[in-house]
């Protein structure tokens, strides 16, 4: 599996290669390959170290991937030149349209087209169809309001008139919305399923349709106003038949698009493999882009028709998940170019830093009232109608890629080129605390109640951690067996998608509980798969017990070898060690030793460590032999996998397998859904204490660093 993406980024870098003969001489063809592959490892790195430290402070990482890209561009840190390698800097600076490399812009332009296709992939249509009206109306008043407010902005600063080229780039930059970090905040305040949180998702959809729509009228306007000499006086008919052109061939090709989607993913399913028909549903992608580049419109909207007829078939969560690993490193080194393209010593020259936030506030202000005055003839009050207007706010990555489209085709100069990643970051700095304040004022967003979603939602409790965990695993099996197509949307919430043809499933485990949504006609479909599962686990557990016994099981353990982890051991430190307990019960014991763990820092909920732990214990004691105890069990209480270790000389009764008191204790406790060695680390220090004269040291060790010592010497030789 992954051998196939490796092929697919050599194929990449092939073609990115191939390039260089229109640029290079048969001589400098090598130097030029050498200089983009470490051009190529640089931008890896800092797009990486430039997400990690912005999300670190909660700010969305496309923008530090953007600042990562203005540090090491040729108007900064990548012009200074390094003697002896790159006498012109790491990233020189070009003459012509682009300030890089046109190498390197074409990566830049390949990155731009995953992320359209991506985006059309994670379109639901669903919600567009299903909130037509509201969403329509709302996207058109956002779109609309941004266009000829941005486009009145240039209008009246660069002293043009509204049908110029450039004030139409600024009025279709304007337009396009960021709901990525909308939808975050809106999950992170439980409100993805209110009517602002679906109206906004809803519009959201319409603003990217409506955008790319545009996009493609403007850039017929603009391609006609260049071949006529850059005239700007066309008459209403004109500009009608370029509009209508445009408008045409997007809306068949994705009539078409939708229509046949069905044979289109049973055409990709003839590649069986999931990786073989991501990687060829790609390839469509990149040929539809290529066919409206020809026909004078953008790339990115070839892209996004293609995800888009894909986004409602049961591939197509398939396919996001197959194209991730190329996802992760072509679209952050798009980011990261848009930054390169941005000259800083103009960005922040008094005319630039002006007219950037005179831009940005009426970009601001007309995202604001272009969907919140048509929300309030919605249904919507004044609160709410404020909340959509407010999540509409943000711009991001098609705000770049437009703007890639504009400097490269030289509608934009640098000076507004840094104007629009103004705007970008402004706006996207701006939106989350401005929404988190909205979502957390009082009262509901409606003047009436709203009605539930034409969904069911079918829960079932299993009271245990460990048997969800079964159903959850069995069931998705069961469910590919039937022809579905699974995802795991994301593992640390527990949250998956089945789809097959018309039914989609989504499946949440949420520790001891087990959550399905559906449709109302799939409802019995559901109970059914559950019915069976339930049935076919009930019958593997009872053959399980009637051929296997724990407490044999349990002495088998303490008696066997085991392979030592000295690096697992060193987990055991003196702050977590003591050689004086007092408990005399083994609910006293366990709280001690938790004790412990939350004087050392790693608990974060100290009651849920005592409770999961006494839970694994009331399932079997894990009281082993010889007077060792090793009480241990997974929680959402803890930060990281931590361990405790506590020496009762008198003894307590903990049910071990011998019967007799256990005098010592080795505590360990892990992240619920941590992947981390805690099953290592038990038959680790299993294996070290069954050493009877390591155990007697331990018992008359004086302090906890003589305890810690002398474990770890003893993982030195075993």
């Amino acid at each position: 599996m992954k051998g196939t993406l490796r092929r697919v980024l050599l194929v990449a870098l092939f073609l990115g290669v191939s390039v260089f003969s229109l640029y290079a001489s048969e001589g400098s063809v090598t130097e030029v390959m050498a200089e983009l592959v470490f051009q190529i490892g640089i931008i890896l790195f800092a797009v990486r170290l430039g997400g990690g430290l912005v999300k670190k402070i909660g700010i969305p990482s496309v923008l530090g991937e953007l600042l990562a890209g203005v540090a090491i561009g040729p108007y900064a840190l990548g012009g200074i030149p390094v003697p002896g390698f790159f006498p012109h800097g790491i990233f020189p600076l070009h003459e012509g349209a682009l300030a890089v490399s046109p190498e390197l812009y074409s990566f830049a332009t390949v990155a731009s087209i995953i992320l359209l296709f991506a985006s059309g992939l994670e379109t639901d249509i669903g919600l567009f169809l299903r909130y037509s009206v509201a969403g329509g109306i709302v996207g058109l008043g956002g779109v609309a309001f941004s266009f000829i407010l941005g486009d009145m902005v240039g209008m009246f600063l660069l002293h043009t008139n509204f049908m110029d080229p450039t004030a139409l780039f600024l009025g279709i930059l304007s337009t396009a919305t960021s709901v990525g970090i909308t939808a975050r905040i809106l999950s992170d305040q439980k409100k993805m399923d209110s009517p602002e949180g679906v109206t906004i998702l809803a519009a959201a959809v319409f603003d990217d349709v409506l955008g790319i729509i545009m996009l493609a009228v403007v850039l017929g306007i603009v391609a006609v106003i260049n071949g006529s000499g850059g005239t700007t006086s066309l008459d209403l008919a004109a500009i009608g038949g370029i509009a209508g052109r445009a408008f045409g061939i997007w809306l068949g090709f994705t009539a078409l698009g939708l229509f046949f989607s069905k044979k289109i993913a049973g055409f990709l399913k003839i590649f069986k493999h999931s990786y073989d028909f991501s990687v060829c549903a790609l390839g469509i992608a990149l040929i539809l882009a290529g066919i409206f580049e020809k026909e004078g419109l953008a790339m990115i909207i070839g892209a996004y028709i293609t995800g888009l007829a894909l986004s409602k078939t049961d591939i197509a969560a398939v396919i996001q998940e197959r194209i991730h690993g190329l996802y992760e490193f072509f679209v952050p080194l798009f980011f990261a170019v848009m930054g390169m393209l941005v000259n800083v010593g103009e960005l922040f020259s008094p005319s630039v830093l002006t007219f950037g936030l005179i831009y940005t506030g009426v970009g601001v202000l007309a995202k604001i009232l272009g969907c919140a005055l048509p929300s309030l003839a919605l249904g919507f009050n004044a609160k709410g109608a404020l909340r959509i207007g407010t999540g509409m706010v943000p711009r991001g990555e098609v705000a770049l890629i437009i703007a890639g489209i504009g400097i490269t085709a030289g509608i934009l100069s640098e000076q507004l080129f840094g104007v629009v990643i103004m705007m970008t970051l402004l706006t996207t700095l701006v939106a989350p605390p401005l929404l988190n304040f909205m979502l957390k004022w009082p009262g509901r967003g409606t003047r009436k109640e709203a009605k539930s979603a034409d969904m069911v939602t079918l829960d079932w409790d299993f009271h245990s951690d460990e048997i969800a965990d079964l159903v959850i695993d069995t069931l998705l099996k069961d469910l590919r067996a039937e022809g579905f197509y699974v995802q795991m949307m994301n593992i640390d919430d527990g949250l998956s998608q089945a789809r097959k043809n018309d039914i989609a499933l989504s499946i949440t485990e949420s520790e001891h509980k087990v959550t399905i949504e559906t449709a109302p006609e799939d409802e019995a479909f559901v109970k059914t798969s559950m019915y069976e599962v339930i049935l076919k686990l009930h019958d593997a557990i009872e053959r399980l017990r009637e051929s296997s016994n724990p407490e044999s099981l349990k002495k088998e353990l303490s008696e066997g070898a085991a392979r030592s982890d000295k690096s697992l051991l060193k987990l055991i430190k003196k702050e977590t060690v003591s050689t004086n307990l007092k408990g005399t019960t083994k609910v006293e014991i366990i709280t001690e030793l938790v004790d412990l763990l939350e004087k050392g820092g790693a608990i974060r909920d100290k009651e849920t460590v005592i409770n999961d732990v006494l839970a694994r214990e009331k399932t079997m004691s894990t009281g082993m032999q010889h007077g060792i105890a090793i009480p241990h069990g997974k929680t959402e209480g803890i930060e990281a996998m931590s361990v405790a270790i506590g020496v009762k000389k008198e003894g307590i009764e903990f049910g071990s397998l011998d019967g007799k008191p256990s005098t010592l204790f080795i505590m360990v406790v892990s992240p619920k859904k941590d992947s981390g060695p805690h099953i290592q680390f038990l038959a680790s220090i299993a294996y070290i204490l069954k050493d009877k004269d390591l155990v007697e040291r331990i018992h008359h060790a004086k302090k906890p660093e003589d305890v810690v010592k002398l474990i770890q010497d003893a993982s030195v030789g075993a």
